[in-house]
């Protein structure tokens, strides 16, 4: 990621998205509706309040890549037992790369969850969003994403 800091030092994770935060009202116009959307939501860096809507800890749940060469990817992440009252689903439409890369092994860790994540435009159109996970890294770029917060009775998607 060029401006959010996730990253482990001495036993713990290092998390910073300030710069991020503070180049994030300039980018309004050259980011897609829905990936603005999710991006500039105000609770979505808001990792001290416990608002679950903060992507910090989002479990990585499903992935569906559509085969018919639409263009579409849908990423699922279910909800923290401890902080979210939701799971996450982005859809993404328009989808000209994907890719999952395994950097470290965490082994105390059941899932891989999100640390944080940076929408940034791509170049002409579109957008590139990389998710920092515990034990990967996800790359997508798309032409938009649709963002959609979604609860069942069990908490899951």
């Amino acid at each position: 990621m060029k401006y959010v800091r996730a990253v482990w030092e001495s036993g713990g994770f290092f998390l910073d998205p300030t710069a991020y935060l503070a180049i994030l009202p300039t980018l309004c116009a050259k980011l897609p509706p829905g990936a603005w959307a999710f991006a500039s939501d105000p609770a979505h860096y808001d990792m001290g309040h416990g608002n679950g809507r903060c992507v910090k800890d989002l479990e990585l749940s499903g992935i569906r890549v559509v085969t018919d060469k639409s263009g579409e990817l849908v990423l699922e992440f279910a909800p923290s037992r401890w902080k979210h009252d939701a799971g996450l689903r982005l859809r993404y439409s328009g989808v000209e790369h994907f890719a999952i890369d395994y950097e470290c092994s965490i082994d105390w860790m059941e899932a891989d969850t999100v640390l944080l994540d940076e929408i940034l435009p791509a170049g002409g159109s579109g957008f590139t969003h990389e998710i920092a996970l515990t034990d990967a890294s996800i790359t997508v770029r798309a032409a938009d994403l649709q963002a959609e917060w979604t609860t069942t009775p069990d908490g899951s998607l």
